[in-house]
């Protein structure tokens, strides 16, 4: 049985969720608790809810269905295309007390929007947003963001000023409401857990880095604390990884195909189809084992593969970091829908399809986007020659629970830390620690307005493109729509006391903004 602390954050979210009505959107940093929080508000709640997840493999962590198969969207489906319900469903969609959606940083607002115009089609209220249904969206935005291929990304940019699901259209005749879960229970060394927080907001010190990059080729393999994870950028990298170290094993190699029956496609296999095991291989598990011998992500090491009795299969034999040896046995995933059943007046859950595979999967390499959600205390990080996603590099440091058990491959350089100034701006748990809200853009509209009216300077912190941080005084002219060849957005007309120049800025790009007084 899971341990939960019920603090006063969990449970006054705990009450937003089986009480309110409201749309809500719970987050918090890596290790808040916010998987353990939907797992109980799923267990015990009376309404009538479905828990949906942008990919396939989401959807199977939480039980539940990908967004694309509960509304039956197909691939390439825009908001505009959104059609009514099949017969045969629509008491499905009319019975929906809340839409339950996890790893919403992956969402993309377009998807959020077909959702909504879905519901007020099909709704239990048509034509209020979400068809009168609460939204409820779980997730951090400073981790992995949602994915606009180059192909899509000139007309995604006019349809939206970006692509996560806060920029959808619905917004404007609805709210979410906000809320933090904020004690970490992943860490528990508070410089390591600052260090993080720093990174994820990109306001890491100097002195910060300059402790983390102490980190550069520390020795944690003969520490003998348990196993080691490398985590690499690139699916290739992990491959390359785990096949030479596989090979380099005396032994025969053992390969065990899934069994696949009903609606599973590829993209959403939770393990390997065809897995490749020696005894000696390093593994992760990739479930949660009923008896609490290990969690999805738990480092083992295979002891022993025993040939079965006639007709049975081979027996796996695991070594855990706490020594003990335990045998593994093949694992059923299931593929979920969810159906109204009228006679008893709920939603059930149907299984539409089972992955069966010993829940094992190589790990000496393991790649930083298949190990979000995991924790691990030993690991070493190699971000190759950049990271090359905002979150990237926060999600890869706050899977180890401790800074001695993190080594760098390479010092982790400033163009690493990455943040997207539109969740900066969105967030208003953004910048913990400076003792107010970061200004919402009609408070930075309203204030620019006020210095120019009274004449007055403005400080800004601005982000350039380079997501480098800029500070500098202004005298504001102007503030509104400004339009370039491919894009428009809201600006500031000022001339910059730093460069001596009329320059224009983004207003969703200006971080934080104060009006200097005519004395200074």
């Amino acid at each position: 049985m899971e341990e939960i602390e019920f603090n006063e954050q969990f449970t006054k979210a705990l009450h937003l969720l089986q009480h309110g009505t409201r749309n809500l959107f719970v987050t918090g940093k890596a290790g808040t608790g916010k998987s353990t929080l939907l797992r109980y508000f799923r267990a015990h709640t009376a309404k009538k809810i479905v828990v949906l997840a942008p990919t396939g493999v989401a959807a199977l962590n939480v039980a539940g269905e990908t967004i694309h198969s509960f509304f039956r969207f197909k691939p390439g489906t825009t908001p505009d295309r959104v059609k009514r319900a099949r017969k045969k469903d629509e008491d499905l969609y009319k019975a929906l007390d809340s839409i339950v959606i996890d790893e919403a940083s992956m969402v993309r607002a377009d998807l959020l929007d077909c959702v909504d115009r879905f519901m007020r089609i099909n709704g239990p209220v048509p034509g209020k947003p979400f068809g009168g249904a609460q939204l409820v969206l779980f997730g951090d935005l400073y981790q992995l963001p949602p994915v606009v291929t180059s192909a899509e990304r000139e007309l995604f940019s006019s349809y939206y000023p970006g692509p996560h699901f806060f920029n959808a259209r619905a917004f404007k005749d609805t709210s979410l409401e906000y809320l933090e879960l904020e004690k970490i229970y992943r860490q528990k060394d508070q410089g390591f857990i600052d260090i993080l927080n720093a990174i994820r907001n990109n306001k890491v010190t100097r002195a910060q880095l300059e402790r983390l990059n102490s980190r550069v080729g520390a020795d944690v393999e003969s520490a003998g604390r348990g196993l080691v994870v490398r985590l690499l950028t690139t699916n290739a990298d992990a491959a390359g990884i785990n096949n030479e170290r596989l090979r380099a094993i005396d032994g025969r190699s053992h390969v065990y195909k899934a069994e696949i029956d009903g609606e599973f496609t590829r993209d959403s296999y939770p393990a390997d189809d065809e897995l490749h095991l020696k005894a000696g291989a390093q593994v992760m598990m990739l479930n949660n084992d009923p008896d609490g011998r290990w969690v999805n992500g738990t480092m083992a090491a295979v002891q022993d593969i025993m040939r079965g009795l006639p007709g049975e299969g081979d027996v796996i034999h695991v070594r855990l970091a706490d020594g003990s040896v335990e045998p593994v046995e093949p694992h059923a995933w299931q593929l979920f829908h969810f159906a109204y059943d009228p006679a008893a007046g709920r939603i059930k859950a149907e299984t539409a399809g089972t992955f069966t595979q010993f829940p094992l999967k190589l790990a000496w390499g393991v790649t930083i986007h298949k190990s979000q959600g995991k924790t691990f205390e030993r690991v070493i990080l190699d971000l190759g020659r950049r990271a090359f996603a905002t979150g990237q590099t926060y999600v890869a440091l706050s899977r180890c629970t401790a800074l001695e058990g993190l080594s760098l491959v390479r010092a982790v350089r400033p163009s690493d830390v990455m943040t997207d100034c539109r969740i900066v701006n969105y967030a208003p748990g953004a910048q913990p620690g400076d003792g107010e809200e970061p200004l919402p853009p009609t408070g930075k509209i309203k204030m620019i307005e006020k210095a120019i009216a009274e004449g007055l300077l403005l400080e800004i912190t601005y982000l350039k493109a380079a997501d480098e941080k800029s500070c500098r005084r202004v005298k504001p002219l102007s503030v509104g729509d400004c339009r370039f060849p491919k894009t428009s957005f809201v600006g500031l007309r000022a001339h910059c006391l730093k460069q001596g120049a009329l320059r224009v800025f983004k207003v969703d790009r200006i971080l934080e903004m104060k009006i200097i007084p005519p004395e200074l």
